[in-house]
């Protein structure tokens, strides 16, 4: 059986006080800390790279969840992985050869993820599950922080969670305490959320909240 897993989106963080913020979300019981590497090109904002990873590293010991935004991301995996990245999340659209890429993750130490943007068919990702720690399901247009969950990209969640049970899948974009049910009951565990952590009177009871969510809709037996 899958368990929660609650990652704050450093993008909605103080920047200037970044390894701050990285351990008040884990102290406030965040499991993940996801962070958002934008390129400005595969899409259109730019924010953080490995060097600031690299530089995070050694003032946290949370697991550092990139989610790379990026084209062409076969030439930063050893980047990242040499800044102590743990899991490398690439975009489905953004290579041509995901199998290799996944091995190149692999054999650099880091845990393998895949992102599908809302317009991607879910099947495209079937034949790697066996091979990735972790399928993301972008529940918005990647790019920027604050925008509107789709509802309707659950029903690729769901159809994720019948065919491998035991998957890590997570979604991002727009998750809050409204429609944070929707997301947990069609298969979902391991959430992002920026705004609704970030800017809350009280980011600990959010994260508490998300976690009890989802754990009471993972299946019994």
């Amino acid at each position: 059986m899958v368990v929660a897993k609650i990652a704050p989106s450093l993008l909605s963080s103080d920047f200037a006080r970044l390894a701050d913020e990285c351990e008040r979300m884990l102290s406030l019981g965040a499991d993940y800390l996801h962070m958002d590497v934008m390129d400005g090109h595969f899409v259109p904002n730019l924010t953080l790279g490995a060097p600031i990873i690299k530089c995070l590293r050694p003032h946290t010991k949370g697991f550092l969840d990139c989610h790379l935004m990026v084209s062409n991301p076969e030439q930063w995996v050893a980047d990242f992985a040499s800044a102590g990245a743990d899991l490398f999340c690439f975009h489905y659209e953004a290579t041509e050869d995901a199998a290799a890429l996944i091995d190149a993750i692999h054999k650099s130490g880091m845990k393998a993820g895949m992102a599908i943007k809302p317009k991607t068919p879910v099947d495209v990702v079937f034949e790697f599950c066996d091979r990735l720690d972790q399928v993301l399901v972008m529940t918005v247009e990647p790019g920027f922080g604050g925008q509107s969950f789709m509802p309707d990209c659950m029903d690729k969640v769901r159809e994720l969670r019948k065919r491998f049970p035991e998957l890590d899948i997570q979604v991002d974009g727009g998750l809050d305490p409204e429609n944070i049910e929707v997301a947990a009951k069609a298969g979902a565990n391991v959430i992002v959320a920026g705004s609704s952590i970030f800017k809350a009177s009280s980011p600990g009871d959010v994260i508490s909240l998300f976690r009890k969510v989802v754990n009471e809709a993972q299946p019994t037996s």
